[in-house]
């Protein structure tokens, strides 16, 4: 009986103990940049995770293996949500922006719907 109640009171400190420590990284300073999927170009190729920054008013996507991939003169041409295929390979609940820069390259970034507002901020729209 005493063996158990030590067990017990072990896993009960070791659970608080990786809970505090755990509860210490998450407060830590949030991460930088909107977390998303990328295809490059728009329509063709594999989704791809990373992050979008805007640094100095240049958006640049830099992915989680890999380098940063600029996006010289980008501006947002369409807001979409995933079709059912997408759907498989991204969350169903993002919204896609479909980018078009200067060179006429083109890039889709799928974000959450609460991150589009900032996304379009990196990265405004295009005025038609």
């Amino acid at each position: 009986m005493i063996e158990i109640a030590g067990v017990v009171l072990g896993a009960v400190a070791a659970g608080w103990l990786l809970r505090r420590k755990h509860r210490a990284r998450t407060a830590a300073a949030p991460v930088p940049g909107i977390p998303c999927m990328v295809r490059i170009p728009a329509g063709q190729g594999r989704w791809r995770a990373g992050r979008v920054y805007g640094d100095q008013g240049a958006a640049r996507w830099v992915p989680s293996r890999g380098e940063p991939v600029a996006l010289p003169g980008a501006r947002a041409t369409a807001i979409r949500v995933p079709s059912v295929k997408e759907g498989i390979s991204i969350n169903p609940g993002s919204r896609i922006v479909t980018c078009a820069y200067d060179g006429g390259g083109s890039i889709e970034i799928a974000v959450m719907p609460l991150d589009v507002r900032e996304l379009l901020e990196f990265v405004p729209q295009a005025q038609s």
